[in-house]
């Protein structure tokens, strides 16, 4: 019938890449209508929009989420509704149980999840699969990562620029050998420069796609502000800020986590070893950010 438009079964266009899909079901009149699910353990971000008008609405048909807001946790589920516009500063959600929402859209936003970002998400999921210790380990990363921005006060741009480079900063772990990656024991000279390849890696796969910006951050999140991390030896401001808070992030995670070669350390000793190296190795100012993030999460006393 005219004017009238059915679509079973279907999708206009899709993207999916391991932990999300994202299914375009309409567009018209400057409005897009999206289905996404999003598994358990994933992450993912509100950003203020750059239009004054724009507006987004969500609809959660099944599963459970929980976000920051107002400095207390709020948990959503099936049937709950939210919507933003004029946001202020970035939310960060966290997927407690596979989440499958409806949105709607006043402005395109299906790009901003280009097959790009999915082949890259791939790797690094790869990376995570070769080695079972470090199995979520770059979502837990962006949800810190994102989290300590936010209190640092950076912009719009940045922290969506940290997101994506805390979800890709280890994608260059695909070239260590997986005896190297599970080696029980510690690492011989000529295996730690094959683990310290990872972060240029990284860089030059990205570097080959539309999100080349991100190359630097995940060059440098093992840079150290005393100039003795790698591959460069940056020095303090010479290391970009992004790259320092997934530094911090990154160091806390892996400390808090089973390797093959240690059980995991509790928190307060992780942040205490942060701390003990501020200035040495890690800004001051990202760990104390960090630090209050910890505190309000519940992973630290007050």
């Amino acid at each position: 019938m005219k004017g009238l438009d059915i679509l079973k079964n279907g999708h206009l266009e899709k993207v999916e890449n391991g932990s999300t899909t994202l299914d375009l079901l309409g567009r018209g009149s400057g409005i897009e209508l999206m289905r996404q699910t999003v598994k358990q353990g994933s992450t993912f971000m509100l950003f203020p929009g750059d239009q004054k008008d724009a507006q987004e609405f969500f609809y959660i048909l099944a599963g459970e989420v929980e976000a920051e807001v107002n400095g207390g946790i709020l948990k959503l589920g099936t049937n709950d509704f939210f919507s933003c516009k004029n946001l202020e500063s970035a939310i960060h959600f966290t997927v407690l149980k596979d989440v499958t929402f409806l949105s709607v859209s006043t402005t395109p936003v299906f790009h901003y999840l280009s097959n790009m970002i999915s082949e890259l998400r791939k790797i690094g999921m790869a990376v995570e699969k070769k080695d079972r210790y470090t199995f979520n380990h770059s979502s837990r990363v962006a949800n810190y990562a994102v989290k300590t921005s936010a209190k640092m006060k950076l912009g719009k741009e940045q922290i969506e620029n940290l997101f994506l480079a805390s979800i890709l900063h280890d994608i260059g772990k695909i070239n260590i050998p997986e005896e190297v990656l599970k080696k029980p024991s510690k690492l011989t000279n000529e295996e730690f420069e094959v683990v310290k390849k990872h972060p240029g890696d990284g860089a030059k796969m990205i570097r080959e796609t539309a999100y080349a910006d991100l190359a630097d951050i995940v060059e440098q999140h093992h840079e150290r502000v005393n100039g003795r991390g790698y591959p460069f030896g940056l020095k303090g401001d010479e290391i970009l800020i992004e790259a320092k808070i997934i530094g911090v992030c990154d160091t806390f995670d892996a400390m808090t986590e089973d390797r093959a070669y240690r059980s995991a350390f509790s928190a307060e000793y992780a942040m205490a070893e942060l701390n003990s190296l501020v200035g040495e190795q890690y800004d001051e100012d990202v760990v104390k950010a960090f630090e209050q993030v910890l505190k309000e999460e519940g992973k630290l006393t007050t």
